[in-house]
This record gives structure tokens, sequence and C-alpha cells, in this order.
């Protein structure tokens, strides 16, 4: 999940393994559609109102960027409210996987998301065949330039090497392991035809496909794909290419892989290869790729508990984010538009930490998925941690937005410790819900000398206030202020 509170965490404990998997997994409703909050010059909508049925009137100034603002809010928004749910979780990871970036009207990524958020824990054959007609998918990818007369090989290419099976190995001139060039461009032929309609008088964004623009000769594929040729199958043609592509078991062995490094960690070496990948790939090919069953199985495994392979992630941006927002349970403004503004803010605080939603870098999505051998280490450099160590300082001081102050609010978090009073439960208390591994007592003992939390002034000073001294809350509140901005800012903070 992103940031699980402590009564969360304790109620995983109480309830076990098998009762905490399945209410992660547990189907919830869609989050309320996104609403304008600071854009006013729409004739149609106010603020406060969804704007997502609605044309995208290009002539009015800001019109679109007041909806993107809205849809950036909206995201965190379900992040924020997702709870002991997996769902977000692994939108995200579509969202990686299928990238989509540069679409120009805020309808087309509200569409793509929600597509995405319906089918996280769906069928990854289905969603692939939704996603290849899906109106952003076309325009990012050029799918709506695929046509007879000129075939457009972008999307055709990224659904084989990225999408579905992987290159594998160069063993030839245009031939992998997986697929050969050609099989891209026979693809790119059977694809031809599909397009978005004209958006700037349509309340819904749709896709539509036109036999005149679409390949009807037949298309032979390479030794790869058993030499087979692909007839002529009009509007269900992707479909066909796409039955073709999943008879392949390694597209299952490819998105375990991928599954495996979102959730447990970088490093698949041969051992968990044999022992891990290729019995989520036969589960995944078991159930026809549905992939619920197959990743409750992974969460389920003894591998990933394993002491060794704990605290070996560093936490992405969204997750660092959300260990202070959810875990500390930061308040926002009751104000649905002033939650919306605050929201916009932390969604903002991404930027610098490069990974912004509805903006992946390149098509194969966010480097620190791919890119061997730093892998999650991308996420750490000379620019971004200044800016992780300045933003969790922000959050722990407090700012202003619009009237309303955003802070994390430490002396609430510690009352729900168990025992806040003794300096050492405090320190090992926080340290077990902040951090993958436990302090050692040096570590320990440096923390409580730095700010003051010693015995037993401390248990005189805490037991004091918690039983009704109120003029002692502005001194707790800075030395547990001061505690809680050193541990956030130590290496184990960002590890998972």
């Amino acid at each position: 999940t992103f940031g699980p509170t402590y009564a969360q965490m304790k109620q995983a404990t109480s309830d076990g393994l098998d009762a905490t998997i399945s209410l992660l997994f547990e189907s919830q409703p869609l989050p309320a559609d996104p609403i304008y909050y600071n854009f006013e010059d729409d004739p149609n909508i106010a603020n406060g109102e969804t704007w997502v049925n609605e044309p995208t009137n290009f002539t009015i100034s800001g019109l679109n960027g007041g909806r993107k603002r809205s849809l950036q809010a909206w995201s965190f928004k379900a992040i924020r409210e997702s709870g002991m749910n997996i769902r977000e979780k692994m939108l995200l990871f579509w969202h990686n996987h299928f990238v989509v970036a540069d679409t120009n009207d805020s309808r087309f990524q509200h569409r793509y998301m929600t597509l995405l958020r319906e089918n996280a824990l769906g069928n990854f054959k289905e969603l692939v065949e939704l996603i290849t007609v899906d109106p952003s998918m076309l325009q990012y990818l050029n799918g709506t330039q695929n046509s007879k007369n000129a075939p457009n090989e972008n999307y055709s290419r990224e659904l084989l090497e990225l999408f579905t099976i992987g290159k594998g190995d160069a063993v030839g001139s245009g031939d992998y392991t997986n697929y050969t060039e050609d099989d891209v461009v026979q693809i790119a032929r059977a694809l031809t035809g599909w397009r978005h309609f004209d958006i700037d008088n349509l309340t819904q964004v749709q896709a539509g496909y036109n036999p005149n623009r679409h390949d009807t000769d037949d298309k032979q594929l390479s030794h790869r794909f058993n030499d087979v040729i692909i007839t002529n199958g009009d509007e269900n043609e992707y479909k066909n290419v796409i039955d073709i592509i999943f008879q392949k078991d390694e597209v299952a062995r490819f998105i375990s892989r991928k599954l495996y490094r979102w959730f447990v960690h970088f490093d698949i070496n041969s051992e968990v290869e044999a022992n891990i990948i290729e019995p989520m790939a036969q589960m995944l090919i078991g159930d026809n790729y549905d992939v619920q069953a197959t990743l409750m199985a992974l969460l389920s495994s003894e591998h990933f508990y394993d002491m060794s392979i704990r605290g070996c992630m560093i936490t992405h941006p969204i997750d660092y984010l959300f260990k202070m927002v959810n875990t500390f349970e930061l308040e926002l403004n009751q104000d649905i538009l002033q939650e919306y503004n605050i929201l916009k803010r932390l969604y903002t605080a991404m930027i610098p930490l490069q990974m912004i939603i509805y903006a992946p870098p390149t098509v194969a999505g966010w480097k620190a998925y791919y890119q061997a051998p730093q892998f999650y280490k991308i996420w750490i450099n000379a620019v971004t941690l200044p800016v992780r160590m300045n933003y969790s300082d922000e959050l722990s001081d407090g700012y202003n937005v619009s009237g309303f102050q955003v802070k994390l609010n430490v002396l609430n978090f510690v009352a729900s410790l168990d025992n806040p009073a003794d300096p050492d439960d405090l320190i090992t208390e926080i340290a077990s819900i902040l951090f993958a591994q436990p302090l050692d007592q040096e570590q320990v003992d440096s923390l409580k000398a730095s700010h003051g939390i010693t015995n037993p002034e401390w248990q005189d000073e805490y037991l004091d206030y918690s039983t009704g001294n109120v003029s002692l809350e502005p001194a707790i509140d800075n030395k547990l202020k001061g505690l809680v901005k050193t541990m956030l800012k130590m290496p184990e903070v960002y590890l998972m």
C-alpha cells in the first residue's frame, strides 16, 4: 500500500497473513470523478463539478490547464484514500508498464487511468487488448496515424518489446529470441485502421475503426511465431494479433519479472528465475493470465518475507511522500476545493524528485525498473536527495496553503504509540513504523542524546503532558518534531 498507518500495521499483524492478503485485494468502488477546484472560466462547469464528460474547448484560455491540475490532485486523492488496498499501487505499476504521456486533452488521461484502475487486478491479456485501442495510446504511439497506405510501427514495436513478450537476446540481424524486425512490420499492418475521433465537439473521448484505412492483405509472421499467417480480421484483427502473441509462454515470464521488480527486488538471478519467476509464469498461464491469484501467491510466499531482501528497494518518490502523508495521517482542509489545492501542491513536490504521474520520462517508464545496473539507486542522486530532505523538513515544520497549515501532527502520531514515555521504546517503535530494518542501540542512544529525550527527564515530562499539563506541549512538540525530522532524513527511511 502507500504509507500504511500504525493502526493498519497492527491490524495486519493481528489479522494474520491470509486475512490481510484478502483485505488488500478486496474490490473497491471507483473514486469519484475529478472536479474543477480553481478554474472559473468554463461556461458550462463550475468549481466543485466534474468536467470529464464535457468537451475540451481549447479556445478558452487555461481550460485544459485547469483540468490537468484537477486530474493531478485527483490522482493523489485516490492514493491518499486507498487505505488497506493494493489497487492504487497496481494502477501505478500499469501506468509504468503501459506508458502514456504527452496527451493534450485531460479527458484522454482520465479515461486511460480509469481503464487501468478498472483492470488493475484483472486479466493481463484483456488489458493489452483494451490498451491497444485506448484513445490515449492511439495518440501517444501513433496508432491513429497507422493506415494501410502509411503503416506506423511505433505501437507494434512497443507491443512486443515493452508490453508483452520482450526482445530477448539478439541472435542475428533483425532477429531476437522472441520476435524479428519483420514481425514488427507485419503486426503494424495488422493494427491499421484504428484512430481516436475528433475530440473538440464530443462529450465522450472515443476510439473507432475505419475499414478504409485497414490493410486487408495477409501478414506473414516469422519463425518466432511459427510462421503463422494473419488473415484479415477487420476490427477484430488486433485481437487476433494479441492471441498469437499470448500463445508464447515467454509473455508470462516477461510480466512476472516486471511484477517481481516492482514489488520485491531488481536482482533476478538464476535461482529467482527458476524458483519464483517460472512458477509465477506457470500460474499466470494456468489462470489464462488473470493477475490476482499470481500476485497474491507472490505476496504470500516465504521468499517475499526473506530478511535478505527486506529493505532492498529504495522507495520511489511517491512511496516516500505517502510514507509521511498517510503514515502520519496528514490532515487536509475539509473543504474539497482546498483539499484539491493541497493535493496539487503535494503532486508538484514530485517534479524535482523525477517521478511525475502522467509524464513518465520515456515509453519504457521510469528507469529505476529497467536500467541496469543501477535500478532503484536511480531515485537517489545529488539532485534528488537534498530535495527529499528539504521536503521532509518542510512537512515537519508546516507550510501555509491558502490559509491552511499543512503539517505533520507529530504529537498525535506519538500519542498512538504503545509506550511513548520511554525513550528507547519511543524511538524503536517509530523506527519499526518508518524503517524496514530495526535500529541498533547505538543509533537509538544517539537520537536520544541529540534531541534531549533521555530518562528520567523525558518520562516525567511526557507523562505530565499526557495527563493534562498543556503548558508542556510546545517543549514536547519541539523535541518530537526534531526527532522525527532527523529520522525522516536517515538513510533507512528511504528503504523498503
